[in-house]
């Protein structure tokens, strides 16, 4: 396994909201674990609601007994967004602040990840990029009543728009996948400041020709930046 990831503010931004953990040891039970959030809300509750989710998600994962993998999973984000919550209620600074998650770990010949919001897990399996999660968003809703066409959803002007995150609720539910993988599959995770910027026949296209994730990761968010880099831009890359 070898692994990479990049993360750099948007233009005109002030601080990144986004935040990861690319850990390819062990975590706790966990034989590794990645982890890509995006935060919003106000100046500094973006940046806080993704940090802390990342560090809090690691640490709990860290103290974890002897659960299954996908209850460690539940239960961390479970307990990560009841704390973040009882946080934002202590600072009115971050009142409303929240983060997208999606969370991936590799054990044998699966990979499993849970997501929360529309940041993405793809996996490029014989050339071919494959999305796995599925956004939490006003836009993918619209996609899938018929009444917006795939095509066109990037351009959407309520595309940022997501239906849930880490914070926004007493209970937040994650979807899980559990999908095989084999020697030679790429798994590539960002946030919607990469998959915004460009359509997912460009990433197809780096994420080919870069064997090496360190150079895959740099171009992919040198990219977004390149075609408007409004937003931050998180790549990360774990080549089975």
């Amino acid at each position: 396994m070898n692994a990479y990831s990049v993360s750099r503010k948007g233009v005109g931004r002030k601080v990144n909201q986004d935040s990861l953990l690319c850990e390819m040891e062990p975590v706790g039970k966990l034989p590794n674990l990645f982890l890509v959030a995006d935060g919003m809300g106000g100046y500094n509750g973006g940046d806080f609601a993704s940090g802390f989710t990342v560090d809090h998600m690691k640490e709990y994962i860290e103290h974890a007994g002897d659960s299954s993998l996908i209850s460690t999973l539940k239960n961390a984000i479970s307990d990560t967004n009841s704390k973040l919550r009882a946080k934002a209620e202590e600072l009115p600074e971050l009142k409303g602040c929240g983060t997208t998650l999606v969370a991936s770990v590799i054990e044998g010949d699966c990979v499993h990840v849970a997501n929360i919001g529309d940041s993405r897990l793809y996996l490029l399996q014989g050339g071919n990029l494959r999305q796995i999660t599925e956004d939490h968003s006003v836009v993918e809703a619209l996609v899938k009543k018929g009444e917006l066409k795939r095509s066109e959803a990037r351009f959407a002007s309520n595309k940022n728009v997501i239906t849930r995150a880490l914070g926004s609720e007493p209970v937040v539910e994650a979807d899980f996948f559990e999908v095989p993988i084999e020697d030679g599959t790429r798994i590539f995770m960002c946030t919607d400041g990469v998959s915004n910027m460009m359509d997912d026949r460009t990433m197809e296209s780096i994420l080919n020709e870069y064997k090496n994730p360190v150079d895959a990761c740099t171009v992919l968010v040198n990219t977004a930046r390149d075609n408007g880099g409004r937003d931050d831009a998180t790549a990360m890359i774990i080549d089975i």
